[in-house]
């Protein structure tokens, strides 16, 4: 028997060191929530957490512009949709003034609601806006409201645009003349009415291909809203099972290490205690 190396004891406290660092590993998973802490947790695992964090949160944002998106695309629809009820008023106007049984100061009267009337069509493409963005006109007078580019996805190739700028005035609609010869009252006739009706017309077709182009980039940005929420979700599921600790099976690992501990400190106080036996042999 040796007593300068006790072996045995040696063991014992390399095993009761072991332990206690899984016991304070354990300790440290569940009461962060998270399977791994730092790199040397899983380093792995980390990488591959932190990407998917990181793609969740991109599309985190998409979504945000997605919703922002949204808000645009319904102020542009409900300013042309009153522009379409007043080019609507101006038509029945201009039909009124087409009838002889229209006086020459009826006209006058109606030539000027007229021009009221397209006065403010100018003013509802001017005002309207979002986020300091001009919608419905350029920056520029008479110019038209560039072609919008959403940002949809976390890669620079994931984008939704509208099909067209859009300049709903009474210029980008050609409807200039009615105007100007609604000022010069001696040249509104019936038989200008009655010529002005297709410029009318001709203006309701435009401003409803582009309330169609609003419309329909308006239903791709919900979809793809809707789509991008689910992603998100199945994202934040798969980092989940990589990156948080699982309590169950974690709290039998912590019982079971607190168990071993126990047995370690015990065995190495028996350990200890073997070499007093030496002292006999002296006796």
């Amino acid at each position: 028997m040796r007593i300068n190396t006790n072996v045995a004891s040696l063991n014992a406290r390399e095993a009761a060191t072991n332990t206690n660092n899984n016991l304070s590993s354990s300790l440290e998973k569940l009461s962060s929530g998270l399977r791994i802490n730092k790199a040397s947790d899983d380093a792995s695992g980390l990488s591959i957490a932190d990407k998917l964090r990181t793609q969740a949160s991109s599309i985190g944002q998409s979504i945000s512009n997605g919703n922002s998106a949204v808000a645009l695309t319904q102020i542009a629809d409900k300013a042309m949709a009153e522009q379409s009820n007043i080019l609507d008023i101006v038509k029945t106007k201009l039909i009124q003034a087409a009838t002889d049984t229209t006086s020459d100061d009826g006209r006058k009267a109606i030539g000027k609601d007229i021009n009221k009337l397209l006065s403010q069509l100018n003013n509802i493409a001017e005002q309207t806006n979002y986020n300091g963005t001009k919608l419905l006109e350029g920056a520029n007078s008479g110019a038209a409201a560039g072609q919008l580019t959403f940002q949809m996805g976390e890669n620079s190739a994931d984008t939704i645009q509208t099909a067209t700028g859009v300049q709903s005035t009474t210029t980008g609609l050609a409807l200039d003349t009615i105007t100007d010869d609604v000022i010069v009252s001696a040249t509104f006739d019936a038989a200008y009415a009655r010529a002005s009706l297709d410029d009318v017309d001709s203006a309701l077709n435009t401003l409803n291909g582009w309330r169609a182009d609003f419309g329909s980039t308006q239903n791709q940005l919900e979809s793809a809203v809707r789509n991008q929420m689910t992603q998100q979700t199945n994202i934040k599921a798969a980092e989940s099972v990589i990156r948080d600790v699982d309590y169950a099976a974690e709290s039998a690992n912590f019982n079971k290490q607190n168990i071993i501990a126990q047995a370690g400190t015990y065995a190495m106080s028996q350990a200890n205690a073997v070499q007093q036996n030496v002292t006999r042999l002296l006796q």
